[in-house]
């Protein structure tokens, strides 16, 4: 072999590993958007929410959905609609910090998140999680996932879905009102 031909099989060999390295480093830097809750949404039969000092639990008997503690309003289809469609299927993406010192940034601490548990038939729970607000995207929210203490970006706002008002998941039901009923005229009893 001539020795220009061994230099350039040298840096041949240099090159492709440069590309492969540089390769690896990028694919490090995609952001892998997996979803939350993986479960089979049939099997969640209470749902916690907590913000602050303030919570409220959904229970599931049968098919029907209730406010726990409260008789007088009944399920809005549409917010509960709205948690299974949106909240149940918000993605993680990218891992913004694995500190959790910084959690108050996040606003996912304790005392700062707003808490979601999903708990099954037999009283374990599924799945927990903490969002937190983003400050600089409004599009979208920072959330813990279980013990996990990496804080994701999620790809959306579900926040606002997470409402801890009775007057967000329920409303009074509504009275069927039936026409008067026709009073026979004296003509008509005659």
């Amino acid at each position: 072999m001539t020795k220009n031909l061994k230099i350039s099989l040298i840096l041949l060999c240099i090159l492709i590993g440069i590309y492969f390295i540089i390769n690896k480093k990028q694919n490090n830097l995609i952001s892998k958007s997996t979803s939350i809750f993986l479960d089979n949404p049939n099997d969640i039969f209470k749902i916690l929410i907590q913000k602050e000092n303030d919570a409220i639990e959904l229970i599931r008997m049968d098919t029907t959905w209730k406010i726990s503690g409260n008789d007088t309003l009944i399920i809005k289809q549409r917010s509960l609609d709205n948690f299974f469609d949106n909240v149940l299927k918000v993605n993680r993406e990218t891992i913004i910090s694995e500190d959790p010192t910084k959690y108050d940034k996040y606003s996912i601490t304790d005392s700062l998140g707003t808490h979601l548990a999903l708990i099954n038939s037999i009283g374990d729970t599924s799945a927990y999680y903490i969002f937190g607000r983003s400050r600089s995207d409004y599009s979208r929210s920072y959330v813990r996932v279980n013990i996990d203490p990496r804080v994701y970006l999620a790809n959306q706002n579900v926040i606002y879905m997470l409402s801890t008002q009775e007057n967000y998941w329920g409303e009074k039901q509504k009275k069927e009102i039936f026409p008067p009923a026709s009073v026979p005229s004296n003509s008509e009893t005659n």
